[in-house]
């Protein structure tokens, strides 16, 4: 292991591996014990004493194990952050942001100059990515050192070659659980938020992407972890196109500065929900049938070819609508994919690559994933599992493309849930506001999409 490999980083080792790491390494303790307080300082998790015993009154913990076994045997080394960077890097984007984009863009520019917390709130599709591009331009021209992180593989993959395509000179890193490639120092790194637990005090500049999204905001450790990977000298920006009533709160208190954009990059509103009520779904599933309604509609796209994807509320549905869709459509070819699919990337790649034409899919496609003018369907839109925040981003799969700004989002529901009615009013409000900016604002080519 070379010093590089612990730049700005916190690795466990034994004393017996410790041996050979370079001189300058720092050690620190990976789990503190004062009496029965038992935590690691690796993920901030204060652990149950009786679940991380190991022999001999010794710990480890098993929260973050997943990273690599961290206990009272092993300690957590680290060489602060140098910023060693020889090059400049430039970016290499060619395209133009609209005059709102460049206003959030320049605000956000600023932050990272005062090293302050910010959050960019930005409907889906408003170009969140490229509004990025001056802040973290200026950010690597300084020799600073920035993180793009989002707490899901499906989004580092589609940001990666974005920004790798932006700053054509800088070798990005990309860092995720099953990415194969060793670990390399980079200045621009795009990551889950669980790689950041790696990290201690390395970036100047972390961005956290879909902040709203599970499991970020589900898991103190995460919080942790972004907390902890930051320098305390660093810029923190969170994007969301869905804030929760926490960002809203600090926000309120001036705790996080804000960027507020209601519009698409295209300049076109978001498409709004269209419900319709099916109360008997679930009984017709379990006959193996869709309803007629759904049958109808996909007989449409066997004559247009249109791409589309259909949401399920649990995976133990997806079998069952697939079988009961190629019964009443045959000619339509899809596939299934779920979290813990282990073709999971496969298939998106297909439905980008337009070698299918849709997908049924869970929540896990809610958000981060473009595939250009396609329509949105949720079967069972009522069901707990789809949140108000959920059924916003669904809903802003539609649209993004500036060939086709508008589209289909139709949700089947037996009832209108309190969600589905709130994403409803979500959406309006959104709307009404964008018509405020687009009436006072003059109207430019659509070039920079999300």
């Amino acid at each position: 292991m070379t010093e590089k490999d612990l730049y700005g980083r916190q690795i466990p080792v034994d004393a017996s591996t410790a041996q050979h790491l370079p001189g300058t390494a720092i050690c620190l303790p990976g789990i503190e014990v004062q009496g029965a307080r038992i935590q690691c300082l690796r993920c901030g998790s204060l652990l149950r004493p009786e679940w991380a015993q190991l022999p001999d009154q010794q710990y480890y913990c098993y929260q973050c194990i997943n990273l690599g076994r961290v206990s009272t045997l092993t300690s957590l080394y680290h060489i602060p952050e140098p910023n060693d960077f020889p090059n400049r890097s430039r970016c290499t984007w060619q395209g133009k942001l609209t005059p709102q984009q460049a206003t959030c863009a320049a605000e956000i520019k600023a932050r990272f100059g005062a090293a302050s917390r910010h959050l960019l709130w930005a409907v889906t599709g408003a170009g969140k990515t490229e509004m990025l591009f001056p802040g973290i331009a200026w950010a690597l021209a300084q020799g600073r050192r920035v993180a793009v992180a989002s707490p899901r593989v499906d989004v580092c993959l589609e940001l990666a070659p974005r920004l790798q395509a932006a700053f054509a000179d800088e070798p990005l890193a990309l860092l995720h659980g099953r990415e194969p490639e060793p670990y390399v120092y980079r200045q621009l790194t795009v990551c889950t938020t669980h790689q950041l637990l790696r990290f201690r005090h390395a970036f100047d500049v972390l961005i956290i992407d879909e902040v709203d999204a599970f499991p970020f905001a589900a898991n103190p450790r995460l919080a942790y972890a972004v907390n902890n990977a930051v320098k305390p000298s660093g810029a923190l920006l969170y994007l969301t196109a869905t804030p929760s009533q926490d960002l809203l709160r600090q926000v309120a208190r001036q705790q996080l500065s804000i960027s507020y954009l209601p519009l698409r990059y295209h300049q076109h509103l978001l498409p709004t929900i269209t419900v319709q009520l099916t109360p008997s779904w679930r009984q017709q599933l379990q006959a193996g049938q869709l309803p007629r309604c759904l049958q109808k509609q996909l007989q449409r796209y066997v004559q247009t070819g249109q791409r589309f994807l259909l949401f399920v509320p649990h995976v133990a549905q997806l079998s069952v609508v697939w079988a009961a869709l190629k019964a009443c459509a045959p000619a339509l070819k899809g596939l299934t994919v779920h979290a813990a699919d282990p073709d999971r990337l496969a298939k998106v790649q297909q439905m980008r690559a337009e070698q299918v034409q849709y997908l049924i899919t869970t929540t896990i496609l809610e958000r981060g994933v473009t595939f250009p003018g396609i329509d949105v369907i949720v079967l069972g839109a009522d069901d707990a599992v789809f949140s108000t925040a959920a059924l916003v981003q669904i809903a802003g799969r539609v649209g993004r493309s500036a060939n086709r700004p508008t589209g289909l989002v139709w949700m089947l529901a037996g009832s209108h849930s309190r969600p589905l009615k709130a994403a409803q009013r979500q959406i309006k409000l959104v709307n009404q506001k964008g018509r405020r900016l687009r009436r006072a604002m003059p109207t430019v080519p659509a070039t920079a999409s999300d």
